[in-house]
């Protein structure tokens, strides 16, 4: 059912690269223009799931066609759906909303596998036994048409930040062109000129080296706001090693995998100067993106949990100071912390629609894409 005009209600649910668990944002959307953000939430996964996660990522690269589940795999997504179809009942109840009240919901799944270069990418993650346990329908698997289609397969979020960037209010709206800045495990960049041209591409690590690092050393999912990295200096011989990774200078922006950058190995530096020096890798690697876009930014708005860290704005604040300002989506109206599975929600009302996804300057995609598949909850008898 629709909300009203051509708005549709929609829930959108992320479980990202930190592997932490699962954001919930509902929007009211045409999949265009029009879009009023709504209530988020966030549903933690307790530390033997991500354990399990983690496993799975390696038994994941056994998998050679998509629909493989070596080993636990098949055990685990189902497990994975459930927790997200129980998230969402626990959303609805929190607002007082019926199973029918909601449209879609847009469903990323975990990425346990992402070869661009073999057009494979592999989300757990069982969009029909989400959708006939809610009795909502499900769209999901959005990132595989675009690389039948020649695309990376990533990031998918761009066309949402486009949209965000037109309903910009105040001194914020003249600020063009703009950068999003999603730092997750891996960061990515939206750039949107003043005549809404859209690039994006991701930039390199963002949380995931930070992640394992502090885990190993300390044992301690994440470093809070940076407070381990503020102890520390950063070792230039380290962070020089990260930023010559033929990555960076590449002509074609690749999309990353978690795995595609390693840790430092245990003798390379102290726990408070590992994490400084990757935090200050994090925001050089964000910074350097600059080189691949037509035009230096004038508003760069950081999104996603790596904006908390304060050792990684300062210095991408340092690294930008000449050409453009840096601020957290907060103080633009947004939400850093539910964005994506805003986007998420989005993105389902625009495949419903059968509009563009993708686009050949966000995933090089040969011509812009759609994509997702729907699996039908509405209607259905729901035990």
């Amino acid at each position: 059912m629709a909300t009203g005009g051509n708005l549709k209600r929609a829930i959108g649910l992320m479980s990202g690269t930190s592997m932490d668990g699962i954001d919930l944002a509902m929007i009211e959307t045409d999949g265009d223009g029009a879009v009023q953000r709504g209530a988020s939430s966030f549903a933690s996964y307790d530390a033997q799931f991500r354990k399990r996660l983690e496993r799975a990522l390696e038994t994941a690269k056994a998998i050679e066609v998509r629909s493989d589940r070596p080993g636990d795999l098949a055990e685990l997504e189902a497990e994975l759906t459930d927790r997200h179809a129980a998230a969402v009942e626990d959303f609805l109840a929190r607002e007082g909303l019926s199973a029918s009240e909601v449209e879609v919901i847009g469903f990323h799944g975990q990425t346990v596998l992402h070869r661009p270069s073999q057009a494979l990418t592999v989300q757990l993650g069982d969009g029909e036994r989400l959708a006939k346990r809610l009795g909502i329908d499900v769209v999901y698997d959005l990132r595989a048409n675009d690389m039948r289609l020649g695309g990376q397969g990533a990031p998918l979020v761009p066309a949402y930040h486009r949209a965000l960037a037109a309903g910009l209010e105040s001194e914020w709206a003249q600020e063009t062109p703009v950068i999003f800045v999603n730092i997750g495990g891996i960061s990515n960049i939206t750039y949107v000129s003043a005549d809404a041209d859209l690039r994006a591409f991701d930039s390199g690590p963002g949380n995931t080296l930070i992640d394992q690092w502090v885990k190993h050393h300390a044992g301690i999912p994440y470093d809070s706001g940076g407070a381990i990295a503020s102890e520390g200096r950063v070792l230039s011989g380290l962070a020089n090693r990260y930023l010559s990774s033929p990555f960076f200078s590449a002509k074609e922006r690749l999309s990353l995998d978690r795995n595609d950058f390693k840790v430092p190995g245990d003798e390379e530096a102290s726990l408070e100067d590992g994490a400084r020096t990757l935090a200050f890798v994090t925001a050089a690697a964000i910074a350097k993106a600059q080189a691949h876009l037509p035009e230096k930014a004038k508003l760069w708005i950081l999104t996603g949990g790596g904006r908390h860290n304060r050792m990684i704005v300062e210095d991408l604040t340092v690294a930008t100071r000449h050409t453009g300002r840096v601020i957290l989506a907060e103080e633009a109206g947004l939400n850093g912390d539910s964005m994506e599975a805003e986007a998420w929600a989005w993105l389902a009302v625009r495949s419903l629609a059968g509009l563009p996804l993708t686009y050949p300057g966000t995933t090089g995609v040969k011509e812009p894409a759609t994509g997702g598949v729907l699996a039908r909850g509405q209607g259905c008898d729901v035990a």
